[in-house]
């Protein structure tokens, strides 16, 4: 817990909030104390994370009221919360039952983001709006920092929801080439779709090479 509260930047006053966060229903309902679960926390930080995600973007782009809800979906996204709560390692902490644990459970998008959300909620109950600010803020104002030019043309969300109209298609951004020095990477990313490569992106982080991709299977789409 400790380890985890130094990437978190937090540490609780009282620590079983955050070992609440981190049990998910299959944990609590194995040990037969469903109330332990992360659920109700989970529903409590999703309006936490709106609240921050929206005071933010609405105090820092001059955009009408249509783009500046695209730009809070595409932040507050499974997508997004899963790739903030990997870059926690948030997979290497929660408790899960024998079943989600032998299914990879802890590396579920599902199951992470709304983790991500349990422990955004914890940290709030735990020491007020600041800190859950600032631990939303550090991966917000990166995650657009990574949108290069891409201005609030979400390509990712809205390949997603063309793909989304045929459940049984699988939609997969994978990372194929990363080239150059630290200071200067390049990324390519390919999407797959039911595992064939349908787009290829290439940029300067890897958020910014899975949009080329999207926007590239859209063109291709003919949309």
């Amino acid at each position: 817990m400790r380890t985890l509260e130094e990437k978190l930047g937090y540490h609780f006053h009282d620590p079983t909030l955050l070992q609440q966060a981190l049990t998910h229903s299959s944990y609590a309902n194995e040990a037969q104390d469903p109330k332990s679960c992360n659920e109700r926390l989970e529903f409590l930080g999703d309006s936490v994370l709106s609240v921050i995600v929206s005071d933010y973007i609405y105090r820092h782009y001059e955009t009408p009221e249509g783009e500046l809800t695209k730009l809070r979906a595409s932040l507050v996204c499974e997508q997004s919360l899963f790739d903030f709560a990997k870059q926690l390692n948030l997979g290497a902490y929660i408790r899960l039952g024998k079943g989600e644990l032998h299914n990879k459970g802890n590396e579920r998008p599902s199951i992470l983001s709304d983790a991500f959300e349990a422990v955004l909620a914890a940290v709030y109950l735990d020491g007020g709006m600041e800190p859950a600010k600032k631990l939303v803020l550090r991966f917000v104002k990166e995650d657009l920092a990574d949108r290069e030019k891409i201005e609030f043309k979400d390509y990712k969300t809205e390949l997603q929801e063309v793909i989304q109209k045929n459940p049984e298609e699988r939609l997969e951004y994978v990372l194929v080439k990363e080239t150059g020095p630290d200071h200067n990477k390049e990324f390519t990313v390919e999407i797959r779709l039911n595992s064939n490569v349908i787009a290829t992106g290439v940029g300067k982080s890897k958020k910014a090479a899975e949009q080329a991709a999207a926007q590239q299977a859209l063109q291709l789409m003919g949309l």
